[in-house]
């Protein structure tokens, strides 16, 4: 099931870069970064997707020339922890912020 929601967020992000097409504007981004940074987000989602431990839904990913940014809300310190974790283990991630917010 794991894999029918990797291949979910896939899709979801070949749509987003394909319906945005070539509208850059994030501090002057090349299309070429644009596209690496959707792919690291992509990634970063569907494993933690894939993780039982975090909740994929309540934890925004961006991403901006290799760096990951994290924000939303955890109900636990471990499952901010373990979120950054999967951001930082991702191939391709410079460096992450983590903004994550524990609310119980």
């Amino acid at each position: 099931m794991s894999y029918v929601r990797s291949i979910a967020f896939a899709l979801l992000a070949g749509a987003t870069i394909v319906t945005t097409g070539c509208s850059v504007v994030r501090e002057q981004q090349t299309v070429g970064a644009y596209v690496d940074d959707a792919t690291i987000t992509t990634a970063v989602k569907a494993k933690m997707a894939e993780d039982k431990t975090v909740s994929a839904t309540a934890i925004s990913v961006e991403t901006l020339n290799g760096t990951v940014q994290l924000s939303g809300f955890a109900k636990s310190a471990q499952e901010r922890d373990r979120a950054e974790t999967i951001a930082r283990t991702t191939r391709h991630v410079k460096s992450v912020r983590n903004s994550i917010v524990v609310r119980p």
